[in-house]
């Protein structure tokens, strides 16, 4: 039975001027309207990739203010100013790390007697997520690698066939983003690449949804699959040439090792106990063109590629082949060290020099063209919203039925989505309560 005071609102997206996704779109928001009799509505937005008049064509109300509306379905945070009191939240909060450039807004949701459901927070009963934009990240960090990479290699005067590859935002669709790649990849087969630049590899690190979605572009490309292990006997036996390209997806077990080398690595303790291990990834640099990396990281895991790691080998080897990090997990100082700063579409890359452990926002010039843009789905709006709306659907009624006026525990939310929870009318739940200390 739906709460019949409930008022769900699909909020515009004003974070910056390229995020055009929504939660909802209009075919979906209708069927959840019909079928379960939920009150939707959307705030209007001039940049949405979904018109206003395409949701007003499947019955949902326009509404400017959401004072009369008891959930608010975002996506990107929200503004401190435009937070209201009492209201449920729903969006991707970027809090649970205790990120400080989100901290204000997590004071005022407090301040404010909110609610905060993190859709990066709805898992299953293993923790597994169920809700998250991994693939189309993958797919549009890969195309900006190779985009930066066209670049970077025409500054340094080597004819390749990505140079003229576009941005993925500059695309009508991805449909026709990747018939540009089909393109390139026949020229690849036809001309090859300049012996620069011969084996181009491209190294993925994980091999989850959002290096799958990497992957699925990469591979669009004539390109052969090496084994972590095979990488430095593929290289000095020189097996290969310049009419494909070549990827090696690393594993965990290809990136770290026990700090006390007496232990073998184990998956599992890894999970665990990432605070004993230290990364190995070093070895696997030297050989890489394009690294894409993609894993999950918080402060106790160990670095995957350290500045030091960059200065010791771009210092002693002038042919340093690595010429672009495309760091899709976008953690700042983090997994990849050499991370300074976010990038936006605007400016997708800056060029870090290992020597002087500079960064600077052009290509020209000494170091590695770094592309670390947050918010890579945004770039690919279409299918990333239809994709995060066909996932977020079977979980409004649900949400919708939920009874906020009763204690947390009473609440009727169903077990994924109370799992979300981060604020429950301006408290922190349970499993939320460490986050106090970024306060």
């Amino acid at each position: 039975m739906n709460n019949p005071q409930c008022c769900l609102c699909i909020r515009r997206e004003d974070k910056n001027k390229w995020e055009k996704r929504t939660p909802l779109i209009p075919s979906d928001a209708e069927l959840l309207k019909n079928k379960y009799g939920i009150n939707i509505c959307v705030q209007p937005s001039e940049i949405r990739i979904f018109k206003d008049r395409e949701y007003l064509e499947k019955g949902i109300e326009l509404v400017r203010h959401l004072n009369k509306c008891s959930i608010i379905l975002a996506l990107k945070e929200i503004p401190i100013e435009f937070i209201l009191k009492d209201k449920v939240y729903v969006f991707f909060s970027h809090t649970i790390k205790g990120q400080s450039h989100n901290m204000p807004m997590l004071k005022k949701l407090i301040q404010s007697n909110c609610t905060l459901i993190d859709y990066e927070k709805i898992t299953d009963e293993k923790g597994r997520r169920l809700i998250l934009f991994g693939f189309q990240a993958g797919q549009s960090g890969m195309i900006e690698a190779l985009h930066a990479l066209g670049k970077r290699l025409d500054t340094k005067g080597i004819k390749n066939p990505f140079v003229d590859l576009k941005q993925p935002f500059k695309y009508r669709t991805l449909y026709d983003a990747k018939n540009e790649i089909e393109k390139i990849g026949s020229v690849i087969k036809r001309r090859g690449i300049h012996p620069d630049v011969v084996p181009l590899i491209c190294g993925f690190s994980g091999y989850g949804h959002t290096s799958k979605g990497a992957q699925d572009i990469f591979d669009i490309l004539p390109h052969q699959e090496i084994k972590a292990k095979d990488l430095q006997w593929f290289i000095k036996t020189q097996q290969y040439h310049n009419k494909e390209v070549y990827k090696v997806v690393f594993q965990e077990k290809d990136l770290v090792q026990h700090k006390d080398k007496k232990n073998q690595f184990e998956l599992q303790d890894y999970y665990q106990n990432p605070e004993d291990y230290e990364s190995i990834f070093s070895k696997h640099l030297p050989y890489l063109t394009v690294l894409i990396n993609c894993i999950y990281w918080e402060s106790k895991c160990p670095k995957l590629v350290t500045t030091s790691d960059l200065k010791k080998f771009f210092g002693s080897n002038e042919n340093f082949r690595l010429q672009i990090i495309g760091d899709i997990s976008c953690d700042i100082e983090g997994s990849i060290e050499c991370t300074k700063y976010i990038t936006t579409p605007e400016n997708p890359f800056f060029l870090y020099d290992p020597i002087s452990e500079k960064a600077k926002k052009e290509m020209q010039g000494r170091g590695i063209a770094v592309m670390s843009i947050d918010n890579l789905p945004a770039e690919i709006p279409l299918e990333s919203s239809i994709f995060f709306s066909k996932t977020l659907k079977p979980f409004i009624p649900g949400l919708a039925q939920a009874d906020f006026s009763k204690d947390f525990n009473d609440c009727r939310l169903p077990d994924p989505i109370k799992r979300a929870v981060i604020l429950y009318k301006g408290k922190f739940t349970p499993d939320y309560k460490y986050m106090e200390k970024f306060l």
